[in-house]
């Protein structure tokens, strides 16, 4: 059994025990968390599509921490301007295990 849910405008395909790294929730660490914007659950009848969500479905997830990702550099120039500027950036992010999908 898998869903498709949506969270932070991207859409993940989860089981129970999938371990994810989603966009920062303003959950505190070791709480729950569910998500209700499934967008499509497979059963054991098929797949049930929703329109644009599956009505009365949801996923329930643990939030395990909270961190940053890998730091990328922006650099930005213009030739023969003598612009130059260099930017770092850490994405902050939330590592959820996927409990239960009720659907």
């Amino acid at each position: 059994m898998y869903a498709i849910i949506e969270t932070g405008g991207k859409q993940y395909k989860v089981q129970e025990g999938d371990v994810l790294f989603i966009e920062k929730l303003n959950v505190g660490q070791g709480d729950a968390v569910t998500f209700d914007k499934v967008l499509a659950v497979s059963k054991e009848g098929g797949l049930v599509l929703g329109a644009p969500v599956v009505a009365g479905a949801s996923v329930s997830a643990k939030v395990e921490k909270h961190g940053k990702g890998e730091k990328i550099i922006v650099y930005k120039y213009k030739a023969k301007k003598n612009y130059r500027r260099k930017q770092g950036h850490r994405q902050p992010y939330t590592k959820v295990v996927i409990e239960k999908i009720q659907a």
